[in-house]
Parts: structure tokens; sequence; C-alpha cells
């Protein structure tokens, strides 16, 4: 009970060490949520709109990989980024290191991208199909039939994002892997909850806990509301 009373006392006076995980959290979730958005919304758009040999494997590569486990993730994106993997023996700028942000955020878009796609793809499956007729009637290009169907299923999309954002800011496997959980540069609201839970300093865990609660409470709100439905039905 005391460590639930210090809890929500680290909480209510905004402490400086818990505001800066919870901001390098937010920071790298939302990059990686951004990257995976831009890649995935057009991949599933195209994967539910267009016909081509192999698509049905494809699918089930997709779906293959809104289920992989996030060290699975972690594991793929440490061996490509590291010295002797294929991105980082090419000491580019651009490729991250190991152990910065800039990896946790590849790893959390490698987690979230299969899902954005494969729950667009779902979105714009079910649009109407006569509406798709009616746009080749009119003469309408493919790209322009494209962004009238996503726009049809814009709610379905936007649940797409908002699964995407969170399965990322609650996993602990990949970015505790690729980012290492570094005190003032790594660490961020799951991995502290669990480096705090082995120190024995259960308060700073449970306001950890109880602010990561609250974003995922406050994410599945919102896709209960986009489907049109409240959290007492």
């Amino acid at each position: 009970m005391q460590g639930l009373q210090e809890a929500f006392r680290l909480i209510l006076t905004l402490d400086r060490d818990i505001l800066e995980i919870v901001s390098l959290s937010l920071q790298v979730s939302g990059t990686a949520l951004l990257i995976s958005t831009l890649i995935g919304i057009p991949l599933g758009a195209a994967m539910g709109l267009t016909q081509f040999m192999g698509r049905r494997l494809m699918i089930v590569f997709l779906y293959t990989g809104m289920g992989f486990p996030p060290v699975v993730i972690g594991l793929f994106v440490y061996l490509m980024l590291s010295r002797s993997g294929p991105l980082g023996q090419l000491n580019s700028p651009l490729v991250p290191a190991l152990f910065t942000p800039a990896a946790m955020v590849s790893a959390q878009a490698v987690l979230a991208v299969p899902l954005v796609a494969g729950f667009t793809m779902v979105a714009v499956m079910g649009v109407d199909p006569k509406l798709r007729q009616q746009l080749q009637a009119l003469g309408a290009t493919r790209f322009q039939s494209a962004l009238t169907l996503l726009s049809e299923a814009k709610v379905g999309v936007v649940v797409a994002v908002i699964a995407g954002f969170g399965a990322i800011i609650s996993e602990v496997g990949a970015v505790m892997m690729v980012g290492g959980n570094i005190e003032n540069n790594t660490r961020v609201l799951t991995t502290a909850i669990v480096l705090e839970t082995r120190k024995g300093a259960f308060d700073v865990a449970i306001a950890l806990g109880v602010i990561l609660l609250g974003m995922a409470f406050v994410t599945n709100a919102a896709v209960l509301l986009l489907q049109g439905r409240t959290i007492d039905s």
C-alpha cells in the first residue's frame, strides 16, 4: 500500500526521471509509428485492392508478421545492425547503431508495419465492391480509386494506426534487445518497469505501470469510439 501511495506521489509531482522515461517512450514509439504508417498504409491498400501472382502467399506472410513475437523482431534487427551484420558492415551514417534510440525505432517500426498494413488491407477490402466499379465506370485512375477507397475505409485505417501504436508502446523484448535499457539514453517505460522491479523499487515500477496502463486504456478507448461503440456497450 505504501508503494502504491509513493507511486501516485511520483506521478502527481511530475517526477523528473519518470517524465524523461515517458518522453523518450513517446518519441521512440511516435517515430516508429510514423514510419510504419507511411509504409504500412500504402502496402495494405495495394494488397487489398490489387490482384497479382503470389498475393495469397504475401497475405500469409503479412498475417504471420502480425503475430511475430517482439523478441524475434529484436533478434532480427540486432543481427542486421550489429557490426558483423549486413547493414552494420556498411558503416553508413544512415544505418542506426545498436543501443541507441534510432535502433529502437527501427525495431518497433519492423514490428508495427505488418500490423498497420494488415488492418489497412482488411479495411479497404471491406468497402462495398460496387463503389470500385462505379469509380472505374467514371474513368478514375488507380491512384484516384485507391484514395477514394481509403477515404471510405478511413475509420478502419485509423484503427490500424492505433493498433500499431498500442502494440509498440507496450512491447519490451525488442527494445530491450537493441536498446540495452541504458539510463538517460535508451530507457523506456517497459524496460524501466523490468529494471525497477528487479531492483525492488516497486513504487517507481508501479508508477510507470500506471502510466503505461493509462496509455493502453486511452488507445483502446479510441479504437472503440472509432468503431462506433461505447465503453458501456
